[in-house]
């Protein structure tokens, strides 16, 4: 357990999940949810483990905190994942009623910003870019990797 709030603290811990999920082969995503100044769900991406396309970093995260909290909603939470939730993600985000959304890497081709209309709750913030170089180097090598 971490106890700063600095987002470069809580992302590096996202950043240990994505690091998880590279070692088993899958698209290197991680999560972490924060709540009271101290992470109360971890998660990776588990799609290939499990077969399953939802099997995201942010939805295993969303499934573990609300069991955590005992509730569906992530009021005065914050997600902090290394590359920028997709469309599917962003709208579990939305329902869950999560605070906020911090994250790493852009995802220039299924982010959830490339939008038009929000696909977001409308009282969750966003910040962007936190650690980008090391979330997106994660990313950029495993794919390359992969294209060999």
């Amino acid at each position: 357990m971490v106890n700063e709030d600095k987002p470069e603290t809580w992302m590096r811990e996202a950043l240990k999940e994505a690091r998880k999920a590279l070692e088993k082969d899958e698209v290197p995503v991680g999560a972490v949810i924060v709540a009271d100044h101290r992470v109360i769900a971890r998660a990776h991406n588990l799609t290939e483990t499990l077969n399953d396309v939802t099997a995201h970093a942010e939805m295993q995260a969303i499934t573990a905190a609300a069991s955590y909290i005992g509730g569906k909603y992530l009021k005065d939470c914050t997600l902090y994942v290394t590359l920028e939730p997709c469309l599917m993600c962003a709208a579990a985000l939305y329902w869950a009623q999560i605070t906020q959304i911090v994250y790493g890497a852009t995802d220039s081709k299924r982010g959830f910003s490339l939008n038009p209309v929000s696909s977001l709750h409308p009282s969750t913030t966003v910040t962007s870019s936190i650690l980008e170089t090391e979330c997106a180097a994660l990313l950029t090598d495993f794919f390359k990797k992969k294209r060999k």
